[in-house]
């Protein structure tokens, strides 16, 4: 049996990566699949990158990776920019779009927010047709099939269901959880590279890290209006820009 430590959304909270990585390396985890958006709201997007690149076997792209290498005026996204510089930009501009691979005889496939987009923003209380677009295919996909198994991010939600006899997941966030403020992953252990049907087991950790040790990282960092982003990993909810 393989087992794959699916991570994402680190947006550059290092005590949550730290804390994660630690928990993965005492569980006999063969691969680390990170599913994107390693930067953007939290400061140390940079420290995140270098991480990624160190310890995961494969990495994709998510929309903050995306956009970040584009022209702006924005100054919270210069900060950012100036922070990664532009090797680590290159970098995530070249990441590639999904992860798809047979694992215990089903069709896998990992992607950011929708197997369209990494801008497509799909709910686990989205109406059930909408949620089973998920299993489908895109030209930017590397296989035209429907998955039996579509695992993403995003939303920084996790969660698990099964519609039309297949399964539908979510790892929910490392560094930026939005139902609890407890680092989020999962694992995917089973048969790699197999079309014979065989067990594959789908497990969420939740992993507490030091909150306010990510507080002061993003106090000191001189990150630009981090108020928002302390309050959504203190409390695990969302922040509506006003």
């Amino acid at each position: 049996m393989t087992r794959i430590a699916l991570i994402a959304d680190i947006h550059g909270n290092i005590p949550a990566l730290e804390a994660v990585l630690k928990d993965i390396q005492q569980r006999e985890i063969n691969a680390i699949y990170c599913l994107g958006d390693l930067i953007g709201k939290g400061p140390h997007g940079d420290i995140a990158v270098d991480m990624v690149r160190a310890q995961c076997q494969q990495v994709i792209r998510g929309n903050w990776d995306d956009f970040i290498g584009k022209e702006t005026d924005d100054p919270t996204l210069l900060w950012h920019q100036n922070r990664l510089g532009s090797e680590r930009l290159q970098y995530l501009a070249s990441l590639p779009f999904t992860i798809e691979f047979m694992m215990s005889g089903k069709w896998i496939r990992l992607f950011h927010a929708s197997p369209r987009s990494v801008y497509e923003r799909i709910q686990p209380w989205d109406d059930q047709e909408k949620r089973a677009t998920l299993f489908d295919s895109s030209p930017l996909c590397t296989s035209p099939r429907i998955a039996d198994v579509a695992g993403y991010a995003d939303i920084h939600n996790a969660f698990q269901e099964h519609l039309e006899g297949r399964t539908l997941f979510n790892t929910g966030s490392v560094g930026n959880p939005l139902e609890l403020p407890e680092a989020s992953y999962v694992i995917l252990e089973g048969t790699y590279d197999s079309e014979i049907p065989a067990p594959l087991n789908i497990q969420f950790i939740r992993v507490p890290y030091p909150i306010e040790q990510a507080v002061q990282d993003a106090l000191q960092s001189g990150m630009p209006h981090p108020e928002e982003y302390i309050l959504e990993i203190r409390t695990g909810r969302y922040q509506v820009k006003k």
